[in-house]
């Protein structure tokens, strides 16, 4: 099936659904679950395509395993 047969298909089922508002709202969670997915996906490959930051984050782990990390306040983040 293409994208523009799903995207037709998911608008005629919600079409079922548009006058119970209850459905409308189960069926957008449901949406904006897939879409935070989506994105989180989409941040992991972007950062994974790049061999330099594979390489901080792989060192980043090494030295939180060899006891080198610290704690930090949230708060302190933007000091």
């Amino acid at each position: 099936m293409t994208s523009m047969e799903l995207n037709a298909e998911l608008f005629r089922e919600l079409s079922v659904i548009a006058e119970d508002e209850s459905l409308m709202r189960k069926a957008l969670i449901a949406i904006k679950k897939l879409a935070t997915q989506k994105r989180a996906m989409d941040e992991t490959e972007y950062v994974m395509s790049s061999p330099a930051m594979v390489e901080i984050l792989r060192q980043g782990d090494e030295d939180i395993k060899n006891g080198k990390g610290r704690v930090v306040k949230l708060e302190d983040l933007w000091k």
